[in-house]
C-alpha cells in the first residue's frame, strides 16, 4: 500500500504541470489559479468541520497565514503565470527545486541543521538548475518565465519553512485557511492584471480545474500525509525526485514538447542533487511522533 500511494502521488503531482499548462489555454493563469483553490478551500473546510478538528489560533494560526501566502499565494501565482510560456516538463524540473529552497531557508532560520552533504546535494541540483536555463533560453523561452517558476518553488518553499516554525500543526484545517489565503493573492493579482474573471462555461476549461483540485490539492494531499505518518520520511520525499521525470514524459508524449539536450542533462542533475540532499546522513535518525 505504501508504494501504490507513493505512485499515487508522484503520478499526480507529476501530471500537474502538464494540466496546468493546458488549461492556461482556455482559462486566464491567475484566475485558474484562484478557482482551484477556492475549490480546495471549501472542500478542506467542509472536511475539518466534518471529522471535527480544531482551527488553528495565536501563533499556529499566524504560521497557517504565512504558509498559504507563500505556498499558495505567491507560489501558485508565479507558477501559473510561468506555465503561460515555459514548457510542463521544464516547469515541473524547476519546481522540484522546494527541498534544495527548503533546507537553505530552513537552515537560514534556525529550523534545520544543513550539513556538508545537503551542500553537496544543493550545489549539484543549482548547476543542474543552470544547464536547464541554458538549454531553454538557447530555444527563446523567455527568461521571465523560468525565473517565475523558480520563484514559485523559493515562496512555496519559504511558507513551508513558516509554518514548521510554527509548531506542529494539524494538517487539514491549516490547509484550508491556506488554501483560502492564497486565494486572494491570486485574486488579487488577476484582477490587477486584468483577467477575465467569470466561471468557464466548457469543459475545457473546467476539467483542469477540476483534476487539479480534486487530484492535486486534496487526494495526493491526503496521501501524502498518510505516507508521512507510516513510511519513512526520507522515502516519503523522494517523490520530489520522481516529479520531474513524470513532468518531462507528460510534457513530451501529451503535450508535444520536445526539450533540449540540454534541459535533459539540466534535470538528471537536478534529480541527483535531489537525492543527495534528501537522503539521511550516516548519523541522523528518523522522526519520531515527538518531533
Amino acid at each position: 500500500m505504501p508504494y501504490l500511494g507513493f505512485a499515487t502521488c508522484a503520478g499526480i503531482w507529476g501530471s500537474t504541470f502538464l494540466v496546468i499548462r493546458l488549461g492556461n489555454q482556455v482559462v486566464d493563469p491567475l484566475w485558474a489559479a484562484t478557482l482551484r483553490l477556492v475549490l480546495a478551500g471549501v472542500a478542506l473546510v467542509g472536511l475539518t468541520s466534518l471529522l471535527g478538528r480544531a482551527w488553528p489560533t495565536g501563533e499556529a494560526l499566524q504560521a497557517a497565514v504565512l504558509y498559504g501566502l507563500g505556498e499558495f499565494g505567491a507560489g501558485f501565482a508565479l507558477l501559473y503565470w510561468g506555465e503561460t510560456v515555459v514548457p510542463s516538463g521544464i516547469a515541473a524540473t524547476l519546481f522540484a527545486t522546494i527541498p534544495l529552497w527548503t533546507a537553505g531557508m530552513a537552515a537560514a532560520l534556525g529550523v534545520e541543521r544543513f550539513d556538508g552533504q545537503r551542500l553537496v546535494g544543493a550545489l549539484v541540483a543549482v548547476t543542474g538548475v543552470a544547464v536547464v536555463f541554458g538549454g531553454e533560453l538557447s530555444r527563446a523561452v523567455p527568461w521571465q518565465g523560468l525565473l517565475a517558476v523558480l520563484g514559485a518553488a523559493a515562496f512555496a518553499s519559504l511558507g513551508s519553512v513558516l509554518l514548521k516554525r510554527g509548531g506542529r500543526v494539524d494538517v487539514i484545517p491549516v490547509n484550508a485557511i491556506a488554501t483560502l489565503v492564497g486565494a486572494t493573492v491570486t485574486a488579487s493579482a488577476s484582477l490587477l492584471a486584468g483577467e477575465t474573471q467569470t466561471l468557464p462555461s466548457t469543459f475545457a476549461g473546467w476539467w483542469p480545474i477540476v483534476y487539479l483540485t480534486v487530484g492535486g490539492s486534496l487526494v495526493a494531499f491526503l496521501v501524502y500525509a498518510w505516507l508521512i505518518d507510516i513510511w519513512p520520511i526520507t522515502n516519503t520525499n523522494m517523490v520530489s525526485v520522481t516529479v520531474p521525470v513524470t513532468g518531462l514524459v507528460l510534457g513530451t508524449v501529451f503535450g508535444g514538447e520536445n526539450p533540449s539536450p540540454l534541459a535533459v542533462l539540466g534535470a538528471g542533475l537536478v534529480m541527483v542533487g535531489l537525492v543527495v540532499v534528501l537522503r539521511r546522513g550516516p548519523g541522523e535518525r528518523e522522526p519520531t511522533e515527538l518531533d
